[in-house]
């Protein structure tokens, strides 16, 4: 009964995932390092809160499929200063980037977290739903990183309007399972759970930690 109990435990541990998320400069050997320390699935920033492309996270994902990375991901950081241009045109412009850049990602995700977004909370639903219906209409496939707290602040805690689409939820709970998860916004669970923020990592890497089963 043990032996099983421990085979079962060692079959959890080999078929759940563990990734990172990271914005500095990652060269294609940094990308070969972190495999060889038992990464296996990353995440760029693609398009900056400033309302601009990152050409660092851009090329971060070639490195990394040139590292031999199967799993490569993208997220906007969505620009919301009055300035900016439309939920839509930031859509656009990162999608058509990373195609002109040559640069093959799995998923986009958009952060959705607290910074400056109005108290509006209609408005920021209207926001929110211009982005996922631009990359709909692009063919993306796209999920949403937030959790509890910004959801609720940004847009109400029960709206649901795309609770179909793949929950990235970040909580630093430290644990690589969803233990402490609350249903919120349709979700009933995650998909990912980015579980430690601002590590030290392995290859001189600053990153944020992600778990998958």
């Amino acid at each position: 009964m043990i032996r099983s109990t421990l085979l079962l435990c060692l079959v959890a541990a080999v078929a759940a995932d563990t990734g990172l998320d990271a914005i500095q400069p990652m060269s294609t050997s940094t990308f070969q390092c972190l495999a060889n320390n038992g990464y296996s699935f990353f995440v760029a920033r693609v398009w900056e809160s400033v309302g601009n492309y990152d050409n660092t996270g851009i090329q971060n994902i070639k490195n990394a499929r040139a590292a031999g990375w199967k799993y490569v991901d993208g997220y906007i950081f969505p620009c919301l200063r009055s300035t900016c241009a439309s939920p839509e045109a930031q859509v656009q412009a990162t999608v058509n980037k990373l195609k002109a850049s040559g640069a093959q990602y799995g998923m986009l995700w958009l952060d959705i977290e607290i910074l400056a977004w109005p108290a509006d909370i209609n408005h920021n639903r209207d926001f929110i739903t211009r982005l996922g219906n631009e990359l709909n209409a692009l063919g993306v496939n796209w999920g949403i990183y937030t959790n509890n707290h910004n959801w609720g602040n940004i847009v109400g805690i029960d709206w649901n309007q795309w609770h179909t689409r793949p929950l990235w939820w970040a909580n630093y709970n430290g644990h690589q399972d969803y233990t402490g998860f609350v249903p919120f916004g349709g979700w009933t669970k995650p998909n990912i759970h980015q579980y430690a923020g601002d590590y030290k990592g392995p290859c001189g890497v600053d990153l944020d930690l992600n778990w998958y089963p």
